[in-house]
């Protein structure tokens, strides 16, 4: 109750933070600070993303998107759990995946876009595979240090019993690395959302990262800022959705260890 007090009152204090930095925007374009077309009023952003809700625009411009996020998103978090637990368990998938992974993972991944827009075009599977690409490497990492957190005494165990690789996967491997695969995921999921912005502004022609360069080509700056407001609350959104999700399944997990 202590702790939930303690967080109630961060939140609170964070968003009088939040507050007072729009009345500053506002003010400043009311009393004159800021006299520039690409600086308008606060009110006047708020009214365009209330236009943009009663006609059904952020509909259309941020449904592609988020279809696109949440679809990379699953691939690479799938893929990194599984050779992340793989790597991680045999010494031949190490040898043979570590250096091209080691090779892969510092590469900026904007630079592969140009690449991979010849080898895919400009469509949806461009964006997914950017997407994947990026959520991939902070999933693998937390697989594998995950199962490498497993205690060396129940690794010990399971080679005294001769237990067989699956069941000690499932049964004690992967409660043990849980947390850090979600750990992974969490911070993933906020990148998978940059990314598809990136995606959508470098080659797209649809979503909310072609909207935001579009305004910004037609100088339409209080639609801009509209859409650039609704995207930092819907990572907002889905981080605390995430994390609602991430506590679920660590019960679940603890429950099931003290079951054992």
């Amino acid at each position: 109750m202590k702790a939930l007090a303690m967080w109630r009152s961060t939140a609170w204090t964070g968003w009088a933070l939040v507050v007072g930095l729009c009345v500053l925007w506002q003010l400043s374009v009311v009393q004159g600070w800021v006299q520039s077309e690409n600086w308008p009023a606060l009110s006047a952003v708020l009214a365009k993303i209330w236009e943009g809700f009663v006609s059904g625009e952020w509909l259309s411009v941020f449904g592609p998107s988020i279809v696109r996020m949440l679809s990379g998103y699953a691939l690479g978090c799938a893929l990194g759990v599984m050779l992340g637990m793989l790597v991680a368990n045999s010494r031949w998938a190490k040898r043979l995946l570590g250096t091209s992974i080691a090779l892969l993972r510092p590469l900026p991944v904007p630079a592969i876009i140009p690449p991979l827009i010849l080898l895919l075009g400009v469509d949806d599977a461009l964006k997914i595979t950017v997407i994947a690409f990026g959520v991939f490497f902070p999933v693998f990492m937390s697989a594998y240090a995950g199962v490498l957190a497993v205690d060396p005494v129940h690794k010990q165990v399971l080679r005294t019993f001769r237990i067989p690789g699956w069941i000690a996967l499932f049964k004690v491997k992967l409660p043990t690395a849980l947390p850090y695969i979600f750990s992974g995921m969490r911070i993933s999921l906020s990148l998978a959302l940059v990314l598809t912005v990136i995606a959508e502004m470098t080659a797209g022609n649809d979503g909310v990262g072609y909207y935001i360069v579009s305004m910004q080509y037609a100088m339409r700056a209080a639609d801009m800022y509209a859409a650039v407001i609704l995207l930092s609350l819907l990572g907002y959104v889905l981080n605390r959705l995430f994390v609602v999700l991430e506590s679920r399944w660590l019960r679940w997990s603890r429950q099931l260890e003290e079951r054992k």
